[in-house]
């Protein structure tokens, strides 16, 4: 099933999206918006499968043309957003390029932080930056919604409450993230409105490339219409979501319409290399910091910019077919003007 929620108020109007991403139909007599319909799952769940059936076999009402440029995210505002650094590839890279050992316990306890979730951007919303100094950066992810997780949930058992899967832009802001981090409090400023895929996405729908735990299939980003990454998100992701939730969950429970993102999806090269650019046949990168981490690395100082005012970055992954399973995230950078 696949759900997105139009731009109408300040949590949106959910409607119920075709598999192919062509048409959609109200879903108001169900739930109003995507939160309440997470809220009494249960029961919204059999309806909401019932309407994207019928829509899938022609037969139902109030059909019309979906246009992803209509959409905010599907959660417009979240009680909570929990980005995690699941892929420790980025993370060990990120340390190396400024000279910092890779502490053991990474590899088995998780990086998390909060970040705000009172304003997220829709899938073609621009990115409004106050200046090219701060550091302008995408980072490509995945991201699960989940029901109401209770506090402590085993490992074993988190996944079960996850309910919908989609895609990320977890926008950052380079150039303000060190002064952040040295005072010992975490990020703020450097992590400004995230952008979403314009649908959400139930496991079933994924077929064989959800196994419960992580999503194996490639995850493309395109900088001004360049390939920049392909990374498959189900390789060397170090924790999976399971694992991921239950940390979040290990002292508090996590409110059903709770987002818990994977962090930037980071692949090392076949050979065991950090990982080479796109053009020259590697995998790529899910942001600009990892190839600047690798130049670094390599020669002393980066040589690949940060986005400018202009610039465009796509974010997509594809079925088998080749069709986009949670349609583009599709955003330009623009001077914010107050």
């Amino acid at each position: 099933m696949k759900l997105a929620s139009l731009k109408e108020g300040r949590d949106g109007r959910l409607v119920v999206v075709s598999r192919d991403m062509k048409k959609a139909v109200p879903a108001g007599d169900i739930a109003p918006t995507l939160q309440a319909a997470l809220d009494d799952w249960d029961h919204c769940r059999p309806l909401l499968d019932a309407t994207y059936h019928a829509l899938n076999v022609g037969s139902g009402r109030d059909v019309f043309d979906f246009d992803p440029a209509a959409c905010a995210a599907p959660l417009p505002r979240a009680y909570q957003w929990a980005d995690g650094s699941a892929y420790v590839n980025h993370v060990e890279l990120v340390r190396k390029a400024r000279g910092a050992e890779l502490p053991e316990s990474f590899w088995t306890d998780p990086l998390m932080y909060q970040g705000g979730s009172d304003s997220f951007l829709g899938p073609r919303e621009d990115i409004r930056a106050i200046s090219e100094d701060h550091g302008i950066d995408f980072e490509a992810e995945i991201a699960v919604i989940t029901g109401d997780v209770p506090m402590g949930v085993p490992v074993a058992e988190a996944g079960g409450h996850v309910r919908l899967l989609m895609l990320v832009n977890d926008v950052s802001l380079r150039g303000l993230i060190p002064a952040e981090l040295a005072k010992g409090f975490g990020f703020f400023h450097g992590k400004p409105s995230s952008a979403f895929s314009p649908v959400a996405v139930t496991p079933d729908e994924l077929g064989g490339a959800w196994d419960g735990a992580k999503l194996h299939r490639p995850l493309l980003s395109f900088l001004n219409d360049a390939p920049f990454g392909k990374p498959e998100a189900g390789e060397e992701m170090t924790f999976s979501f399971p694992q991921l939730i239950a940390h979040a969950a290990a002292t508090r429970p996590l409110s059903a319409g709770t987002i818990v993102g994977s962090g930037t999806v980071s692949n090392r090269d076949a050979d065991g290399s950090p990982g080479k650019p796109v053009a020259e046949g590697g995998l790529g990168y899910s942001c600009i910091a990892e190839i600047r981490m690798i130049e670094t690395i390599a020669s002393g100082k980066p040589s690949t910019p940060f986005m400018r005012f202009g610039d465009r970055i796509r974010i997509d992954m594809e079925d088998g077919d080749g069709a986009s399973i949670f349609g583009a995230i599709d955003q330009t950078v623009v001077r914010y003007g107050g």
